[in-house]
């Protein structure tokens, strides 16, 4: 947990350095692209791994990835625009989602703790957003647009790790997602005459742009590593740490100001999820899989 937590703070510093000279789809390649990398370089030396990556249920990693880009584009930008801690907080809505999608979509039954979550979750975002006043910031809407994204995402892996492994979920995520962020800068490259934008990396992007390649894989590894050696019950609670820590990082490089309302609003949110994840486990004495999916709404 503690290698998933220093990935996040990194990739968000990361992106806002990348982002006063890149565009968001831009940043995104360079993400996808770097992880692509060192993954053909894993399976040219493990040749044991390459049936691991074998093109498996398609369809099900089209939907994934599809609306995981948007929610990471959404999500991007506004590590760009807004305070880190806000993006942050706004970003645990993802089990608010979940729990609302999965009722619809996958027929789960919405408990009381699952209904608790979405109310408290809700309230959670109006105290941090707190619309109609002076201090609303419209941006806010594209972190709850890329929360619910992830949530539909997390749908869709919710299908995919009972079928396939996790090497095959994030080979499948750099391969397929990397087009879809080059599209953009190859369009801008053809009709305008510049060169790509990586011909335009200057020295002083070099280590925000290997960072993002490195934590891009190491957030979602030491994430997923942390669930199999702990129960959920201690690693969710230690996740929740993104939210101070992430404020600390932006009042040390940023001079972001710390929010009492966006701590207060992420507290509700946060004690919304703890109380399902408690009753859940109570309930069904195991692990519930959801549970595990949700703390992973940053898994990339």
């Amino acid at each position: 947990m503690t290698g998933a937590l220093l990935s996040f703070s990194v990739s968000a510093l990361a992106i806002r350095a990348l982002g006063q000279q890149l565009t968001i789809f831009e940043i995104l390649t360079i993400r996808s692209g770097t992880g692509l990398i060192v993954l053909l370089l894993l399976l040219s030396v493990r040749r044991d791994l390459r049936p691991q990556v074998a093109p498996r249920f398609m369809k099900f990693h089209f939907a994934r990835n599809i609306t995981h880009f948007f929610g990471q584009y959404s999500w991007s930008l506004a590590v760009t625009l807004l305070p880190f801690a806000t993006v942050f907080a706004l970003e645990f809505t993802t089990p608010a989602w979940v729990a609302l999608l999965a009722a619809i979509v996958l027929g789960e039954r919405m408990t009381k703790s699952r209904l608790g979550s979405v109310i408290l979750g809700f309230f959670g975002v109006l105290v941090i957003v707190r619309p109609g006043l002076a201090s609303f910031q419209p941006m806010a809407l594209l972190v709850l647009f890329a929360a619910f994204a992830f949530a539909i995402s997390l749908i869709a892996t919710k299908q995919l790790t009972n079928r396939v492994g996790t090497l095959n979920i994030i080979f499948w995520m750099n391969l397929l997602q990397l087009p879809m962020a080059l599209a953009y800068p190859a369009y801008l490259a053809a009709t305008d005459g510049p060169a790509l934008f990586v011909f335009r990396l200057g020295t002083d992007l070099l280590i925000p742009t290997l960072a993002l390649g490195v934590v891009g894989l190491t957030s979602h590894y030491c994430l997923t590593q942390a669930f199999r050696s702990g129960d959920a019950t201690v690693v969710v609670p230690l996740d929740f740490l993104r939210i101070p820590l992430i404020a600390l990082v932006g009042w040390v490089f940023y001079a972001e100001t710390i929010d009492v309302f966006v701590f207060a609003g992420a507290g509700l949110i946060i004690c919304g999820v703890l109380w399902n994840l408690l009753a859940e486990s109570r309930r069904t004495g195991t692990l519930p899989a959801t549970a595990t999916e949700k703390a992973q709404s940053a898994e990339s």
